[in-house]
């Protein structure tokens, strides 16, 4: 299988293209080296992959006519698309910025898999799009229609679409509900590597809120693996489908327990300094996952005990030999 992949040496792309091509695929990786963090992050974890069946091509997802040109030749049998402005708060600062990419971006990816004859479409969304909802664990049924941040707003966009062209052209659309993802190779914006940075560096932790909101968080193996088996479930069809699905921890951890448990894993006395909520933040996140289980025998492998030890790990070997990113 030749598969491309948006934001291929992003945090989840690069993962996800490494385990495709330890599966012996073809990957054709996308990205426009945004920076919203250091490029030599993503060009570090994509450096040893197998030039003869990994390609890398930097362009713009907004840019339809360079990747029709790109790929028109390429046999491509699946989009993977993972690229995106991510992060809720910076979408507040610039929400212009976030609707070009992220909307304008996933109708461009959708226009080439409809040009090219490429019926095969995943979806990297969020569970952002739930929104302030009140049942919990969250399904795919739930209301969606109350967003409160332009990156929630741009992500169940990017559904909707999907969902037009699954509508039109017939193609297999799967939109993956992420949830909290984290591991190696993790943004640098992201709380736990934000976290794990102060610790090394002797700052306070930057506790926004009371410590109680509630994540499900999930590792980025995992969200991996739901991703192949999407892409297995979508090849192995007889007829296009549509379907949004759920990718999460299926359990909930206090941001308290969260700074304690990272601080364990690095063991590293933690000093905590609390602030204002943020606006956009929401209260909690909770993955119902019977539908990945039903439909893609997915569930996740790592508990975020082991998770975070895994985390803690990497990122003292990452900083080791090199300067700690400024937090």
């Amino acid at each position: 299988m030749h598969v491309c992949v948006t934001g291929g040496a992003g945090f989840v792309g690069g993962h996800l293209c490494r385990r495709l091509l330890d599966e012996g695929h073809r990957v054709t990786a996308i990205d426009n080296f945004d920076p919203f963090y250091p490029r030599a992050i993503k060009e570090e974890g994509i450096e040893d992959f197998p030039r003869e069946r990994f390609t890398l091509i930097e362009t713009d997802i907004c840019n339809t006519d360079a990747f029709l040109q790109a790929l028109h030749a390429r046999d491509v049998d699946a989009i993977v698309h993972l690229a995106a402005r991510a992060g809720v708060r910076p979408s507040i600062e610039a929400p212009m910025a976030y609707e070009e990419t992220n909307v304008g971006g996933t109708q461009s990816m959708l226009e080439v898999a409809q040009e090219l004859g490429i019926g095969t479409f995943i979806y990297g969304s969020s569970s952002s799009v739930y929104g302030t909802n009140d049942t919990v664990p969250f399904a795919e049924g739930d209301p969606v229609d109350a967003p409160i941040s332009p990156y929630a707003a741009t992500k169940r966009s990017g559904e909707l679409l999907a969902h037009t062209f699954h509508h039109l052209y017939g193609l297999t659309v799967h939109c993956l509900r992420f949830f909290t993802v984290y591991g190696p190779r993790q943004r640098p914006d992201q709380a736990i590597h934000k976290f794990a940075r102060q610790l090394l560096t002797g700052q306070p932790i930057t506790m926004y809120g009371d410590g109680t909101s509630r994540r499900d968080y999930t590792y980025v193996a995992d969200i991996v693996d739901g991703i192949v088996r999407s892409l297995r479930r979508a090849k192995g069809l007889d007829a296009p489908e549509h379907e949004i699905i759920n990718l999460g921890g299926s359990e909930t951890t206090q941001l308290r327990d969260l700074i304690s448990g990272i601080a364990e894993a690095m063991d590293i006395a933690p000093e905590i300094e609390q602030l204002p909520t943020q606006p956009g933040d929401v209260e909690r996140t909770y993955a119902d996952i019977s539908k990945a289980k039903r439909l893609l025998d997915w569930t996740p492998e790592t508990p975020i005990d082991e998770g975070l030890q895994k985390f803690a790990d990497w990122v003292k070997a990452y900083y080791e030999d090199r300067p700690v990113l400024e937090v």
